[in-house]
């Protein structure tokens, strides 16, 4: 394997990475507030790229993708209100199903508006023969589209949970959900904002990658499952191990390809997942003395 491969495989696993982080990152704000994994994650990739190749026919590509992150989001909170929020007592396996429910519900509903043809949002900068080169290894200019948007998210992420009065209020119901309602907080209003946060993140992923990776109806699944293992990876709950975990998953998918078949790539990531819940089920990268918050929809 000669340098310039080394290089490509590692441009592509960081671009995979990337990705699988922000939807980790999404299933992670709403695990740390209501402690339930939400398996719809990957329908808001779904959701917020097809409503903005749909809405970029009409207006500028800038705001119909501002456009599909604000309605993505406003589909997350929904979610939250009509399924989850009146059923405040349910075990986390009942929230569990609802959630898998929601998914094949939102799966349904995305092939209705939008049928079964694979679209793709126009490429951010150039065109698709475009191409840029780092020591002999050739890349599209999308790839940085989705590095930095990936940079910006986590950052911007940090700040506004560190910052913001919702933000902290967020971070409190994440430390103590009890604790939390005794200072005043709205419990299931910020749940409900967590569903938003959520949802925005995955639509703005889902049109960041389109470009690249084209969007079908039915593509959220396989995402949400590679969000899942770097969340699992990284700790549930902590953002920054799902980065480090995303990379390391991406980098892993990539390198496979060279001694696997393609379509072994899958079987990778689910290798992984098998192995962390065996071996750390707390995640590699997961903090000593972290305690996954106690949740409550």
């Amino acid at each position: 394997m000669t340098s310039e491969q080394v290089l490509q495989y590692c441009l592509s696993g960081v671009t995979l990475g990337s990705i699988y982080a922000i939807v980790a990152i999404g299933f992670n704000i709403i695990y740390n507030t209501t402690g339930v994994i939400n398996f719809a994650q990957g329908e808001f990739l779904v959701i917020g790229a097809l409503t903005a190749i749909t809405l970029s026919v009409h207006v500028p590509l800038p705001l119909a993708i501002a456009a599909a992150v604000v309605l993505t989001a406003l589909v997350g909170a929904l979610l939250h209100l009509i399924f989850l929020r009146w059923i405040p007592d349910a075990s986390v396996l009942r929230l569990v199903v609802i959630t898998i429910g929601l998914s094949i519900l939102l799966r349904e509903a995305a092939l209705h508006v939008w049928d079964e043809k694979v679209r793709a949002l126009p490429f951010f900068t150039g065109t698709a023969v475009s191409s840029l080169s780092l020591l002999g290894a050739r890349f599209s200019p999308q790839v940085l589209w989705v590095v930095g948007t990936s940079a910006v998210l986590v950052l911007g992420l940090t700040v506004f949970f560190r910052t913001t009065l919702t933000g902290r209020a967020m971070r409190a119901c994440a430390s103590n959900l009890d604790a939390a309602r005794l200072c005043g907080i709205n419990v299931s209003r910020m749940v409900t904002y967590s569903f938003a946060l959520s949802a925005a993140l995955g639509a703005v992923a889902g049109c960041v990658i389109s470009p690249i990776t084209q969007t079908q109806y039915d593509m959220g699944a396989p995402l949400a499952i590679k969000g899942f293992t770097v969340a699992i990876l990284g700790g549930l709950g902590d953002s920054a191990g799902a980065v480090g975990a995303g990379v390391f998953l991406g980098l892993l998918e990539a390198f496979s390809i060279a001694f696997l078949p393609t379509a072994y790539t899958d079987a990778v990531s689910i290798a992984v997942l098998l192995l962390v819940l065996f071996s750390k089920p707390h995640g590699i990268f997961v903090r000593k003395g972290a305690v996954p918050a106690e949740g409550a929809p």
